[in-house]
């Protein structure tokens, strides 16, 4: 029969690593769940190309787009002539997870989706359709140190094809 030791040096080291992981890490990987593409469907209204505005926000412009059943991409552009992509997101349904490294979803509806964090980020935040034409998303921080809780919302308007 083979014994497996663990010394003190290395429990000290597990007990350590055990201790930095925020306990919002904790209990955000706790609630995430798993979703199917039927799930992800729920989403399309959200593919198209936005004009996104919030208080002390300058415009910007993002394009959401299905690579297939599910991936959704996320293209940023540097100003509203959409000629250029700056940046790409990537959200994927993998092992039954939807998000993108960072984020992970907690909940789908027909409506919405919200994302909770998983590592290199503190905030959640929420995608909420309010009609065809325009959604919202709102991003919440809890409170850290000093700082209390907030909350921003981004106004998403389509920008309809010319």
């Amino acid at each position: 029969m083979t014994y497996r030791v663990i010394t003190h040096a290395a429990l000290l080291v597990l007990l350590f690593a055990a201790c930095q992981r925020s306990p919002d890490a904790q209990t955000n990987r706790a609630e995430a769940k798993k979703f199917s593409t039927a799930e992800i469907a729920k989403l399309k209204w959200i593919e198209g190309t936005w004009r996104g505005s919030g208080v002390d926000q300058k415009p910007f412009f993002e394009r959401y787009r299905f690579e297939n059943e599910s991936i959704l991409l996320v293209d940023s552009f540097p100003d509203e002539k959409l000629d250029k992509i700056s940046e790409t997101s990537r959200f994927e349904l993998k092992d039954g997870l939807f998000g993108n490294g960072d984020y992970v979803a907690s909940s789908i509806d027909d409506n919405g989706i919200n994302f909770e964090p998983v590592k290199n980020a503190k905030n959640s935040f929420r995608w909420e359709r309010v009609s065809d034409n325009l959604w919202k998303a709102t991003l919440k921080w809890p409170a850290d140190g000093n700082k209390p809780a907030r909350e921003r919302v981004y106004n998403m308007e389509r920008i309809q094809p010319k």
